[in-house]
């Protein structure tokens, strides 16, 4: 099968879990179909060494890119000229013209079978709903992640600012599903909301996969006394965590286990976010070389997420190094993780905290847990085995599109200047 495989946003170096979501399937994909990849890359990223790393893809093209960052006078332009568009900010500055444009050609072509548009962002640059049979790769729920960031903001004004984006968010991706062939979502609850949106659409899950030899146990000591965060830190989901965490819940850990560390590993911290963690007495790493480490030295790992969407594969990747994983259900959403079993899901803060202890008192109580973890991932979560269920989507969206009695709604990419 000719893919066509979309995406926005970079992908590699790989340090971000969509990154790396996107990048196993698309190698594993490359082994037995013709992949050609389009996607953008930014000043941080390595569009070079995305080609190397993708020797088997029939072609890698990398459109350079400079996304405004919240906040800066060119993000707040985007969003006053968002306003007089149907697009939200968020996917209004997703648009790249010279992307655009090859995604338009290869498909008018004749030369691709089927176009896989990863991420929500993807959708704006690629003909959905056209000749071309359409996939749309959801990671994430994005209009909730949007809807939960106008909840917990305490800012009026930013927040009434938010309510638009996440209701235009929701509109737009019930349009992109209903464009597509098939939608596939990362977990259940993500499927539910999105089929939701659009009655007439399809959408199926495949599920979140981790590389079990990379995260692998190391038998490196742990530090009993010792916890870990990891993910990227310029998504604010992260940095809300982090926040909340050190506010919230490690002064109660404190009490019992006053002698507790905490490490936040990932890349990009921001100004604040460092300010807090260092009169917090903990370590904020930024980036680092390789967070297997960080993860090996610590007696649990702590994902107290308030905000997002998706499946974080920061879980999945512990589990595989057979940790003990302390979450909040937003944390743990879409995960097949049962709670006491693979790992512990809380929600309160006190509870939260409380469990944190008693697995930092029980190092039996850990290695019962990540023993589980392991062979959670290793049995029904590795790479291939995801791959392979993504290999019979695309089947299935193809044969979808043949037998469809009625055209679908045409999503045509928005045009764009950038």
């Amino acid at each position: 099968m000719r893919i066509l495989w979309v995406k926005v946003g970079g992908l590699w170096p790989l340090n971000t879990g969509g990154r790396l979501r996107s990048f196993h399937i698309v190698s594993e994909l490359c082994r037995r179909h013709r992949v050609t990849l389009l996607t953008t890359h930014g000043p941080a990223d390595d569009p070079a060494g995305l080609a190397a790393a993708l020797p088997r893809c029939e072609a890698v093209q990398s459109f350079p890119t400079r996304t405004a960052k919240h906040g800066s006078a060119r993000f707040v332009t985007a969003l006053l000229r968002s306003w007089l568009s149907p697009l939200p900010v968020d996917l209004w500055k997703s648009r790249v013209a010279a992307l655009q444009c090859e995604a338009n050609r290869l498909t008018a072509a004749g030369e691709i079978d089927l176009c896989v548009a990863d991420f929500l962002a993807a959708a704006p640059n690629v003909p959905m709903g056209g000749a071309v049979p359409t996939i749309l790769f959801t990671h994430n729920v994005e209009h909730m992640i949007w809807k939960r960031l106008s909840e917990t903001e305490g800012h009026p004004l930013r927040r009434a600012l938010l309510e638009v984006e996440w209701r235009k968010m929701r509109r737009y991706e019930g349009m992109a599903c209903g464009a597509a062939d098939l939608t596939l979502a990362v977990s259940e609850v993500d499927r539910t909301m999105l089929a939701a949106l659009e009655p007439q659409s399809c959408v199926r899950t495949i599920p979140t996969g981790v590389d079990v030899d990379y995260w692998s146990p190391d038998g490196r000591a742990e530090h009993p006394a010792h916890l870990v965060f990891t993910g990227s830190m310029d998504w604010y989901p992260n940095e809300d965590a982090v926040l909340y965490f050190l506010n919230a819940i490690l002064p109660r850990i404190r009490r019992d286990v006053p002698d507790v560390s905490l490490a936040v590993v990932g890349r990009n911290p921001t100004p604040r976010l460092r300010t807090v963690g260092a009169q917090a007495g903990v370590r904020v790493t930024g980036t680092v070389d390789d967070v297997r480490p960080h993860v090996a030295n610590a007696a649990v790992c702590v994902v107290p997420l308030r905000v997002g969407g998706g499946t974080r594969l920061k879980i999945f990747e512990a589990l595989s190094m057979g940790k003990a994983v302390v979450s909040t259900s937003i944390g743990a959403e879409g995960l097949p993780v049962e709670s006491g079993e693979h790992a512990v899901i809380v929600d309160d803060p006190a509870d939260f905290a409380r469990e944190v202890v008693r697995l930092l008192r029980r190092p039996d109580e850990r290695q019962r847990l990540g023993s589980a973890g392991r062979r959670l991932v290793e049995e029904r979560y590795s790479w291939r085995e995801v791959a392979r269920r993504f290999e019979t989507h695309c089947e299935d969206a193809v044969t979808l599109a043949r037998r469809a009695s009625s055209p679908r709604p045409v999503l045509a990419p928005s045009t764009t200047s950038r």
